[in-house]
């Protein structure tokens, strides 16, 4: 239960997130900038929180890369 909780938690952090974005690039007032742009700053803090958190209960897998899978990937995107 507390996985699917924390999993939601972050989905909803990430999609605030591109709300935060694209009010603090559109906004044309500095102070309604300011006041999102402080919104977007906390909500990518508590995002980050949760993914760090998710990843000490080994909730949240990180795997590492091989340098020549990246290398491959971008010659197949020339």
């Amino acid at each position: 239960m507390d996985k699917l909780l924390f999993e939601e938690m972050l989905l909803l952090l990430k999609s605030n997130v591109e709300v935060y974005v694209h009010g603090t690039l559109e906004s044309s007032n500095p102070k309604v900038r300011k006041v999102l742009k402080n919104g977007l700053d906390e909500t990518i803090q508590m995002q980050d929180d949760i993914f760090n958190k998710m990843t000490e209960y080994g909730w949240y897998q990180i795997k590492n890369i091989k340098c020549k899978d990246i290398e491959q990937t971008y010659a197949n995107l020339k």
